[in-house]
């Protein structure tokens, strides 16, 4: 974990950016603070190539409306997200408390990332059910098992999710569930092409997971990851992928 035990800020990315032609980029949180959603925003307003942020907020709270109303202020806030993947409780999203969350961020027109393990994908598609108006993006494939090959039940499960119009998947955070060390393109390409032929090439963006896939790889290999799959699709449908797509689904 050496690799990522740093401070990792704009202009870190700045050129990596540049570098693999991208014009900017959606801020993502990475702890469980409103004072991460905070940082965010102020880097954002220093620096104009991120889009937008993507924060936390507690959805459980009794107060999440006026939260939400306060943070509603910043424009560039496009939505939240909350580690559902290391709560004990695997289906936490189900809860009372986190149902009168959702409800309040639907009424608030913010969108929802997933951040989940495998195994709540079948909590996630009672959660996206309940709110057909709220727009959700699974993060990282839902982190399938690459490393161990386990792809049966994981497709069953994103087939069964993408059926919902509601429901998008970013194509990120894959060579960290692979072996580190040792992953090919070749490891890669049965769960992506998963993902293509159930949510569609309208439903699918591009995600870096910059810095933490640096555990596995360079910003430019997961560049090149995708843009290889995509390489003989037509370019309009590679725009999509690379950024048409999320400047839909976060309303850029």
């Amino acid at each position: 974990m050496a690799v990522i035990r740093n401070d990792y800020m704009p202009e870190d990315l700045q050129p990596l950016l540049q570098e693999n032609g991208f014009d900017g980029c959606i801020a993502i949180e990475a702890a469980p603070s409103e004072a991460q959603t905070d940082f965010l925003v102020a880097l954002a307003s220093q620096f104009s190539y991120i889009k937008g942020v993507v924060g936390w907020v507690d959805l459980q709270v009794d107060t999440i409306s006026s939260r939400l109303e306060h943070f509603s202020q910043y424009k560039i806030i496009k939505g939240f997200r909350h580690a559902l993947q290391g709560e004990p409780r695997r289906n936490l999203m189900l809860s009372p408390a986190f149902i009168r969350g959702m409800a309040a961020l639907e009424a608030f027109n913010f969108t929802y990332d997933l951040l989940i393990f495998p195994d709540q994908l079948i909590y996630s598609k009672y959660l996206a059910a309940r709110f057909p108006e709220q727009k959700f993006v699974i993060d990282h494939l839902a982190k399938p098992f690459i490393r161990k090959g386990e792809i049966k039940e994981w497709t069953l499960d994103m087939e069964a999710i993408a059926k919902l119009p509601n429901v998008w998947c970013k194509l990120s955070g894959m060579v960290t569930e692979a072996n580190w060390k040792t992953w090919r393109k070749e490891d890669l390409r049965p769960y992506i092409n998963v993902v293509v032929e159930s949510f569609g090439i309208d439903r699918i963006l591009f995600g870096s997971d910059w810095p933490v896939c640096q555990l596995a790889a360079s910003y430019g290999e997961v560049v090149e990851i995708v843009r290889d799959y995509f390489s003989a699709f037509s370019p309009g449908e590679q725009q999509k992928v690379f950024g048409g797509n999320a400047t839909n689904f976060y309303s850029l």
